[in-house]
């Protein structure tokens, strides 16, 4: 038997994070042979759900769960973790400025980022799940410098999955079929799903899907607004759908890719395509299933070369708006 990993969740009493930990405690987040220990980060008011959580964790019975912490000390819930997901942040209020949202999360992750340089187990990476999830990366990241960069990850695979879907079902098609597409920059309403590079059995998207007129009107906006969309549905917003992109987030950086396919992910920029370097930024990514690369030679037509920019440009202004919490 393995020795176990310690996975420490924060928000892990809120709506992704119960969605979550069941799926990490059954064995779906790193493998079924590999023992894991959670460690449940809550603030002080929702420990008392969290109890609720931890119960049900343990009538549950999996094989692979060695242990659970329950804690609202960072310095407790980080301690000796190789995985450190970031689930919890405070959402985007009526009347509520992007600002004012990063603001008050910055400060959240900033604790956050400090604890895990200081607690976490020196393999720790970690994956930001909470939005706006790029810029909280990226202020976490900045207040634990001795971490490398290469370690810090912020979640776009869920609009990935969201765009593979709407492909499949205009082309009437599995979503297996659906490959190569990724999601360039913000996990926001700026980002770009690149359906010129995507394939569809085998065969260009837009050999399959010729309507252009849709991509732009429809599926790129659709992609953009879908969490908006469920939320006015179900009145929450997404939850199971999150989770399941955060364990798939995590499979594809621990797993190798297959040779017809890449996965999309916020990582720190190197410079890729003309990005700023040092923003977190969705690329079209391969793991070889230990190391990450960005893709090269993908060939931007001017389309898509506006909405990169497009993207980018958002990420600068976050970047702004929270200098004061980059050291």
């Amino acid at each position: 038997m393995k020795n176990p990993v310690h996975v420490a969740v924060t928000g892990a009493a809120g709506q992704i994070g119960y969605s979550l930990l069941v799926r990490i405690a059954s064995g779906q987040l790193l493998g079924p042979d590999q023992p894991v220990v959670l460690r449940l980060i809550e603030i002080e008011p929702a420990m008392g759900a969290l109890e609720g959580v931890v119960m049900e964790l343990q009538d549950c019975a999996f094989p692979l769960l060695k242990g659970i912490v329950p804690t609202c000390d960072l310095a407790e819930g980080f301690n000796n973790a190789s995985w450190a997901m970031l689930v919890g942040s405070v959402p985007r209020k009526a009347g509520m400025e992007r600002k004012d949202l990063l603001g008050i999360n910055g400060k959240i992750f900033t604790s956050q980022g400090k604890a895990i340089q200081e607690n976490a187990a020196s393999d720790i990476r970690t994956l930001v799940v909470g939005n706006p999830c790029n810029t909280n990366c990226l202020i976490a990241m900045n207040n634990a410098p001795d971490i490398p960069k290469d370690r810090w990850f912020a979640m776009t695979k869920l609009d990935e999955n969201r765009a593979k879907t709407q492909l499949a079902i205009k082309a009437g098609v599995d979503t297996t079929e659906v490959k190569n597409l990724a999601i360039w920059g913000n996990h926001s309403s700026t980002m770009y799903p690149n359906y010129f590079d995507a394939t569809i059995g085998g065969k260009a998207a837009t050999d399959v899907i010729t309507d252009e007129a849709w991509y732009k009107d429809d599926f790129i906006p659709t992609v953009q607004q879908r969490g908006a969309a469920i939320i006015k549905a179900r009145g929450l917003s997404s939850a199971a759908s999150a989770a399941n992109a955060a364990i798939d987030t995590v499979a594809n950086i621990v797993r190798k890719t297959p040779s017809d396919d890449v996965f999309s992910v916020a990582i720190c920029s190197q410079g890729e395509y003309g990005i700023e370097p040092g923003l977190m930024y969705s690329y079209p990514m391969k793991s070889d299933g230990e190391k990450l690369s960005v893709v090269e030679g993908i060939e931007l037509n001017a389309f898509s070369k506006e909405k990169v920019v497009a993207t980018e440009n958002e990420l600068k202004e976050e970047k702004a708006m929270v200098a004061d919490l980059l050291p």
